[in-house]
């Protein structure tokens, strides 16, 4: 049986729906979730960018459209998006590591998602490896559909569903 459960799909497909759907009822049913969700904005009816948000209710921007990097950082783009680092580990991080020391028993954690922008935090990445190998800690998560390049970290979660308890199901449905 898989004690991790990775979602992937196209974009648009329902995956972060899901995700958001399956902690609301986790949590009401007394299981310890923690974690974070990406979340389109909109403006104008186009979006200009996603926000993360964690399971407690912060929020912070992940990236925007032709926003510039915040003053004495690198750049980090994805297409026309440009990643804000900073606010990203301050609200990912602290739930990944929230497991740590935490109370004996199961816990969930959700990651939406595991991609592109998500990955140039190497501090992300190191969280990510210690809360899969964490005992009693199941992972929520979602991770994209290879297109282009494969994400090698991506690649590396995707191939250990053969060989470790990684269960990887495709999303294929309507709007989410």
């Amino acid at each position: 049986m898989a004690r991790h459960v990775f979602l992937t799909g196209p974009p648009g497909v329902g995956k972060t729906t899901l995700i958001q759907k399956a902690s609301e009822v986790l949590k009401s049913s007394g299981v310890p979730v923690d974690g974070f969700y990406t979340q389109e904005v909109r403006q104008g009816g186009r979006r200009i960018g996603f926000d993360v948000v964690t399971l407690s209710g912060l929020r912070g921007p992940l990236s925007r459209v032709g926003a510039g990097p915040p003053p004495g950082t690198r750049e980090c783009r994805v297409g026309q998006y440009v990643v804000d680092l900073a606010s990203f580990e301050q609200l990912a991080l602290p739930v990944l590591d929230a497991g740590a020391g935490s109370s004996p028993g199961p816990r969930v954690c959700v990651i939406d998602e595991v991609g592109k922008m998500e990955l140039f935090s190497q501090p992300f990445t190191r969280a990510v490896r210690q809360t899969l190998a964490a005992p009693g800690t199941v992972v929520l998560g979602t991770i994209p559909v290879p297109k282009g390049k494969p994400l090698a970290f991506v690649e590396e979660i995707r191939h250990q569903m053969g060989s470790a308890p990684v269960k990887l199901m495709n999303v294929c449905g309507g709007g989410g």
